[in-house]
């Protein structure tokens, strides 16, 4: 029988989504097989039930992940009474709960019913499924012993009706009342409470959302603009310069449209470096002339600018209620709320109460969620992103302080990294500039500018890096230009402590990236020279490929080394390290240049590592199918069973990563740089944002691993 946990709410506006969202990334790092079932819904506008369908990639049908649907339940339930209701919901949740190993299950809905007894109704099909329940008691504009108060009449009520508590939450807690709120509960109830605040950038809609709720018409914007979050409206009745005043970030002016002053100065005043609005909507159905969209066009062309047609008053009455929601297509909130819940929930104690065991197999998703986990822990590291005006590192920071997974410094100008920040809608705004020592979350960023002379990091690394290549005639001068290039500027701070590690290399070159690394930096104790690391994530497990992105022809001492270096990192990342030093020709059958150099590596790595189980040379498919190792190597260890395979040179090594990450849809996560003192990471330069991501947490992981 799996695992079920119902996740119900206690009153309106509990924003139990969040809850929802970050319990199902909790389960599905711990099982491939996770449902979710709604018993009640709307199927067709229930957004986080199609969100989390496919970010998890629930392979069951759509149709199999609710029961019925509110009308069709109340008429049920009217006509052959509620024990009929709830047969029915068992019966479906079956077929549900066959499938898979844990169902989430989300409660009713009480904004979108009018099923009387709701909360009664909830706790008996919880009991009737088996299910841990997880009460959201709703805390917004509540103080602590209001919040405290609700808190134990949910645990009262559902204990009473005989559920089987998991846990409490109190979410959307203002963030004044959630310290003493947690002091209060600390020692109530029976079962643990996580008391979750209040995010004002979870409860405010996007653009996008304000346009689908008026039926409004995009007359300029792009879809980052449209994806912008809306934090407060400006109402455009007074004169320009009185309505300027009013202007804060994040607003979204609401103006007739015959009023084009209004219009060219609020993209005027955000070209201008004034706060950067969220859009503008133009009311009474009045299009502004060409002449007039063609000048907004070019002062602010990101900038939404819609057209409604109801009157401004009425227009502001629809949006007042409009609240932000979680969905397949908002992946920014998504993260937020991920971080959210993170912060603020003991992940490991849940866990613990819900007596999942660690799984064997291990998906792509489960390893990348993994990685994100482990990145956070002991501390936030400080990660530098050197290109830090690129738009996919921008993006990717923004992800990366939203989950909180570590504190950041941008490299660039700090007029132009803000100005691109806003120029793409994202909202850094309160983790940008922060203070806190590194390794106190939540996460925070800064920008650093390598000619800063405030700073006076530009002469303080000038210096160690003219004394670090004084033997080769680096002079002060020439050092003061140097330290001005991002990737030395970069590589200089992990140098002197002032972060942990850094990661470049999406506009850069390989050899733009590792050459600081190996003149400052320079290789780890025992390690001959820097090599790479790929992590190919199949269906069911993960494999490491080395080395396919550094070293063109290494001989057999860089070889055996590179071995070495390839299963200490996949040690250091949870895969059992089984190395296959890969060749034309299996065990003794061949012999020539290429196969003996492989023959000798794998002798050195046995030397050197006793304890390693490595085989060479192998081919592949001994390597990997235990039908073919049992005819060829019967009594190896590694052959049929190898998790780490080392390829003889870059030219097999990079073409085979590629064939197999394209032609068997696997994901390829790297390259991981290896062997140097610090981590020094780099990025692909067509790499994606979720690439970035992943490699900033690996960089993470390894200067956490450092310490160790």
């Amino acid at each position: 029988m799996a695992r079920g946990i119902y996740v119900t709410g206690i009153g309106r506006g509990d924003g139990r989504q969040v809850v929802e969202l970050g319990l199902m990334e909790l389960l599905s790092r711990r099982s491939d097989r996770v449902g979710v079932f709604r018993p009640l819904a709307h199927p067709s506008t229930d957004h986080i039930l199609e969100l989390l369908r496919v970010r998890y990639r629930i392979r069951l049908a759509p149709e199999l992940l609710y029961g019925m649907d509110y009308e069709a339940a109340a008429a049920l339930r009217a006509e052959r009474g509620e024990d009929e209701l709830v047969g029915e919901l068992v019966d479906r949740f079956r077929a549900v709960e066959r499938e898979c190993e844990t169902v989430l299950i989300l409660g009713t809905d009480f904004a979108q019913t009018s099923i009387p007894d709701e909360l009664a109704l909830n706790a008996r099909l919880a009991n009737e499924f088996g299910a841990l329940v997880l009460p959201v008691v709703g805390g917004a504009r509540q103080n602590a012993e209001t919040v405290v108060a609700e808190v134990r009449n949910a645990e009262r009520a559902y204990s009473a009706l005989g559920c089987n508590l998991l846990a409490l939450v109190a979410n959307r807690v203002p963030a004044e009342e959630t310290a003493q709120a947690a002091r209060l509960l600390d020692h109530a109830p029976s079962v643990p409470v996580y008391v979750v605040p209040e995010d004002p950038a979870l409860a405010a809609p996007t653009v996008a959302e304000v346009v689908a709720e008026t039926g409004g018409r995009v007359l300029l914007g792009d879809a980052a603009g449209l994806d912008r979050d809306v934090r407060g409206y400006v109402f455009g009745g007074a004169m320009l310069p009185r309505f300027l005043d009013a202007l804060q970030p994040g607003s979204l002016v609401i103006a007739p449209g015959d009023r084009a002053d209004l219009l060219i100065g609020a993209l005027a005043a955000h070209t201008a470096g004034s706060p950067a609005i969220a859009g503008v909507v133009l009311t009474m159905g009045e299009e502004p002339n060409k002449q007039v969209m063609d000048l907004a066009a070019r002062l602010a062309p990101g900038t939404p600018v819609i057209l409604v047609p109801d009157l401004s008053f009425a227009t502001a009455q629809r949006l007042a209620p409009l609240e932000g929601r979680l969905s397949a297509t908002g992946p920014r909130k998504v993260e937020t709320a991920l971080g959210l819940f993170g912060l603020h929930v003991d992940v490991a104690g849940l866990i613990g109460r819900i007596e999942l065991d660690r799984p064997q197999r291990v998906t792509p998703l489960m390893f990348e969620h993994e990685l994100l986990e482990r990145a956070r822990s002991p501390r936030l590291a400080e990660i530098v992103l050197a290109e830090g005006t690129e738009e996919r590192i921008l993006r990717a920071a923004d992800l990366l302080l939203r989950r909180n997974v570590c504190h950041l410094t941008l490299l660039g100008e700090p007029a132009a990294v803000r100005r691109r920040i806003s120029d793409l809608g994202l909202s850094m705004e309160t983790q940008l500039g922060l203070g806190g020592a590194p390794g106190i979350g939540p996460a925070r960023a800064r920008i650093l500018d390598p000619a800063d002379p405030a700073s006076g990091l530009r002469e303080r690394f000038a210096a160690v890096y003219a004394e670090l290549r004084e033997h080769k005639g680096v002079t002060l001068e020439r050092a003061l230009d140097s330290v001005l290039d991002v990737n030395y500027f970069g590589t200089l701070m992990v140098h002197q402590g002032l972060a942990d590690g850094m990661v470049s290399g999406a506009v850069h070159s390989t050899a733009a990236t590792l050459r600081p690394a190996l003149e400052i930096i320079k290789t780890a104790p025992g390690a001959a020279l820097v090599s790479s690391a790929f992590f190919m994530c199949l269906p069911d497990h993960v494999l490491v490929y080395g080395d396919c992105a550094i070293n063109p022809d290494p001989d057999a001492e860089q070889l055996a080394d590179i071995a070495i270096q390839c299963a200490r990192t996949a040690a250091d990342f949870g895969v059992v390290p089984r190395v296959a030093m890969l060749s034309y020709s299996t065990g003794t059958s061949g012999h020539g240049v290429n196969v003996d150099k492989v023959r000798r590596a794998a002798e050195l790595v046995r030397e050197a590592r006793p304890d390693l189980p490595v085989e060479g040379p192998i081919q592949y498919d001994a390597a990997v199918e235990p039908a073919v190792a049992a005819t060829k190597l019967p009594d190896s260890p590694v052959a049929g069973r190898a998790t780490v395979f080392v390829f003889p040179d870059l030219n097999t090594g990079n073409n085979t990563y590629k064939a197999v990450q394209r032609t068997a849809g696997t994901l390829a996560i790297g390259p991981v740089l290896q062997g140097l003192r610090k981590p020094i990471n780099d990025l692909s330069r067509g790499a994606t944002v979720p690439d970035i991501v992943t490699t900033v947490a690996i960089t993470a992981i390894q200067a956490h691993q450092r310490e160790a």
